[in-house]
């Protein structure tokens, strides 16, 4: 049985940082592509940032670019999300997701991944 589960949000002020986690399991094969979504209260949930598990390539929301870094320690199915210079816009639950196939669709829809993490909470004070 597939599972994600993420871990190491927290309440941080702003201009802090934050590694988040998410630890994986269950995969028959490694999934092609893993993702991390956020959902802020009262909002839909949003793309945030994909990496291909093993190319390595990733793609990041415009908002974010520069401030965070998603990234993957194979060895340990584990999946990363460092996040630098956080600003209370920022605030939401953090979702992983993985994908276990190609698709000639960009990785940036919800609709695009097969197994979801149940979300870890991220809230950064003014």
């Amino acid at each position: 049985q597939v599972q994600l589960a993420e871990s190491g949000g927290e309440l941080v002020q702003t201009g802090g940082s934050l590694r988040l986690s998410c630890a994986v399991s269950g995969f028959t094969h490694s999934p092609y592509v893993m993702g991390w979504f956020r959902q802020a209260p009262g909002k839909e949930r949003e793309f945030v940032a994909f990496i291909l598990w093993f190319g390595g390539g990733t793609y990041y929301q415009d908002s974010v670019k520069g401030r965070f870094t998603i990234s993957r320690y194979s060895a340990e199915n584990t999946l990363y999300l460092q996040m630098n210079n956080l600003k209370p816009e920022d605030t939401a639950v953090y979702y992983c997701a993985a994908r276990t196939g190609y698709s000639s669709r960009w990785y940036t829809s919800q609709s695009e991944y097969d197994y979801w993490g149940q979300g870890t909470q991220v809230t950064v004070s003014s």
